[in-house]
């Protein structure tokens, strides 16, 4: 026999109910490539200066990924502000 929503007499299932009104939990932020970068490494902050493998990266990747602007400041590293990898 069909039920009155055409369920088949089978058991509702558990369904996820609307958010309507209530505020959106709380999205996980991702890492950004440097925070993965120095974490491939086991870098902590304090040994971010004094890493060779990181600052080659973070030279070679400066115009295009996030590095903290106080390291790039610590190396005197210079981002090009007009710099685009399209062209």
């Amino acid at each position: 026999m069909i039920g009155a929503y055409g369920d088949a007499g089978r058991p509702h299932a558990q369904t996820r109910q609307p958010n309507w009104g209530r505020p959106m939990p709380p999205v996980p932020a991702l890492a950004t490539e440097f925070e993965l970068r120095v974490r491939r490494l086991q870098l902590t902050p304090e040994t971010y200066a004094s890493s060779v493998e990181l600052r080659a990266w973070c030279q070679q990747n400066r115009n295009r990924i996030y590095v903290p602007e106080w390291l790039l400041k610590e190396w005197g590293i210079t981002v090009d502000l007009g710099f685009n990898a399209a062209a």
